[in-house]
């Protein structure tokens, strides 16, 4: 829900992030929801790629966070094998 959140505020704040790493605003959401999910999920690769995204002018449309949460978390429901 974090991520998603995230995502859909970007997109309602889009003049103010428009900038990607020349807005404020859009450095501090993403350094906020990095973070969170950092703490909260644990370190996964997919958010790197996601961070940097939201860097870039126009790819910040993207809703990167909500996908590299789903990639983070896509196998955290299944048990691990035995051996």
């Amino acid at each position: 829900m974090l991520a998603l959140g995230a995502d859909v505020l970007q997109m309602f704040l889009l003049p103010l992030v428009l900038g990607g790493a020349m807005s404020p605003v859009d450095d501090v959401i993403d350094v906020v929801v990095a973070l969170a999910l950092s703490w909260l999920v644990g370190w996964h690769w997919a958010f790197l790629p996601a961070f940097i995204a939201e860097i870039v002018p126009f790819v910040d449309l993207v809703p990167s966070w909500t996908i590299a949460t789903l990639i983070a978390t896509r196998d955290a429901g299944e048990p691990a094998p035995r051996t």
